[in-house]
């Protein structure tokens, strides 16, 4: 394991809940992600909604409502190391794994990656949420590592995070009955309240505790807005429910060994429900209609 966070740097993430790691892709590599991804909105020009297919038979590209052969609207790619080598080859390699290795430990299991993206035009946002409700394990080292494919700044939909809001509770996704995706109108408000905004530079990475609450706001500039995101969980978790986006790599370990051991936490959340959608920014719509 190549140690890239110094102490002060892992302190700060055991205090905020999240962190970022510079130069996280190449050069090389930012340049073949980007191009593979722009190979992909280019194919959805073809298309007039969700298409495609995942290990679990949902569509894999989903486009937002309003997208065109003119003006796309591409906002998720799920599952893309199955798809692409390369993204197979950045998930199972690169600098951020070797960060969350010092964080949660060696041993360490892949869960599941997208991309999320928000393109010029386009209304795509995110509600307040938390990570780990969407898959309780049997420990809560799970953290989510979000690639930034383009610059992100103020206006173009940056990542909002809590910070500290990782050492608080568990909030309900549940809401009337129905599973949104998202925390409810109180824990939101109080949340906008503290929310800082997470910009940086192509290529780097924000590492984020699967506890930290996080949104984000449309992108409001002539930029896209894209990033690769990845989740490891620690090996010695145990799923708790099923994985709400199955894939092949599911529960590969990708760093350290398999030890045989089961570690356990003391939490509780309501279990998930498991989407029938194309996607997570469906899900959340589903909310809003209730």
């Amino acid at each position: 394991m190549t140690r890239v966070l110094d102490p002060e740097q892992v302190e700060r993430y055991r205090r905020d809940g999240y962190l970022l790691v510079e130069n996280a892709l190449s050069p090389e590599r930012l340049a073949g992600l980007r191009a593979v991804f722009d190979g992909w909105v280019e194919e959805s020009r073809s298309y007039d909604g969700p298409y495609g297919e995942t290990f679990d038979h949902r569509p894999r590209f989903d486009v937002e409502p309003g997208h065109s052969a003119a003006v796309p609207a591409l906002r998720r790619v799920a599952s893309p190391i199955e798809v692409s080598d390369l993204f197979l080859e950045v998930m199972r390699d690169n600098p951020a794994l070797d960060a969350v290795a010092q964080l949660i430990g060696p041993n360490l299991r892949f869960r599941e990656s997208k991309v999320n993206s928000k393109l010029p035009g386009t209304a795509t946002h995110l509600k307040f949420h938390q990570d780990l409700p969407f898959g309780p394990l049997s420990n809560e080292d799970l953290v989510t590592v979000l690639f930034h494919l383009d610059d992100v700044g103020p206006e173009n939909g940056p990542l909002e995070v809590v910070p500290g809001s990782h050492l608080g509770p568990l909030h309900e996704h549940w809401h009337d009955g129905v599973f949104t995706g998202a925390v409810g109108a109180e824990v939101a408000e109080w949340a906008r309240e503290r929310a800082v905004t997470c910009c940086a530079a192509a290529g780097s990475a924000w590492l984020m505790d699967g506890r930290v609450l996080h949104g984000s706001a449309p992108n409001l500039s002539d930029r896209p807005r894209s990033l690769f995101i990845v989740q490891y969980y620690a090996e010695d978790a145990v799923r708790l429910a099923p994985n709400h986006l199955p894939n092949r790599f599911d529960g590969d370990v990708v760093a350290g060994v398999a030890t045989g051991r089961v570690r356990c936490s003391d939490y509780e959340v309501a279990e998930p429900e498991m989407p029938t959608v194309a996607s997570f920014f469906a899900v959340q719509a589903v909310g809003d209609e209730d």
